[in-house]
């Protein structure tokens, strides 16, 4: 029914933009750089090749290495740990009115004329967010009783994310306001959507060996079953 709804909202939105936005006719001449496809990629290389643009992607792709396991793996964690999956997706509800309110305030720091400089400020701290979320995790089982959790439990949960949450936006809106001011405007579009795209696969990357690396790098025992081996998981499953 959720689902339902906003597919239906988006529907009529999109549809009612198609039929009442006008596009501007009065078009105002520029300078173009490229005239196809074929020019746009050999333009996108000649970017990359240079070694300012190629020094700042080999940082952004590699930033979030120290990251990846705690936003990747720490809410499949806590769920093995015994929180309700429902739980942990009310616990998101009070981060929307965060999430939209952050980019604002962050933006005062980042619209000067080194917005990077906020992303290294919030990096130390995001990670040691992944401290205090394996810290969370290692908790859960301490603290879980027959009835579940108890609220203060949850209120840790929810004051971490918040934070974690601050220091991510401040990275996020920092490299956007980064490849904003860098990008040449002739090639603004072209630019920007480099720039953006490496940025994005920095981020996703590393998340998804984070994934990939959890099962191998889990200790596992098999109690009552001498000589036997719980490596892989078809070996678990005996």
């Amino acid at each position: 029914d959720f689902l339902f709804f906003w597919g239906a909202v988006f529907l009529v939105t999109t549809t009612l933009v198609a039929f009442l936005k006008k596009e501007n006719q009065e078009l105002i001449p520029a300078k173009e750089e490229t005239k196809g496809i074929t020019d746009t990629y050999r333009l996108l290389f000649s970017i990359i090749k240079m070694p300012a643009v190629l020094t700042f992607c080999i940082l952004i792709l590699t930033s979030k290495i120290g990251f990846s396991a705690a936003d990747a793996v720490t809410g499949l964690k806590l769920v093995e740990e015994g929180v309700p999956k429902e739980h942990l997706a009310l616990l998101a509800v009070p981060m929307v009115p965060l999430q939209i309110i952050l980019p604002l305030l962050i933006s005062k720091y980042t619209a000067g004329p080194q917005p990077l400089n906020t992303f290294y400020k919030a990096m130390p701290y995001r990670l040691l967010f992944g401290l205090e979320f394996a810290f969370l995790v290692w908790w859960a089982p301490k603290v879980k009783h027959e009835g579940g959790f108890p609220v203060y439990y949850y209120a840790v949960v929810v004051l971490s994310y918040a934070l974690h949450q601050i220091t991510l936006y401040s990275m996020y809106v920092a490299i956007m306001a980064f490849n904003a001011k860098v990008s040449d405007p002739l090639i603004g579009g072209t630019y920007m959507t480099l720039l953006n795209t490496v940025s994005n696969l920095g981020g996703n990357w590393p998340s998804t060996v984070a994934l990939w690396l959890v099962d191998p790098l889990t200790v596992k025992e098999c109690a009552g079953a001498q000589d036997h081996t719980c490596a892989t998981a078809a070996a678990a499953e005996v």
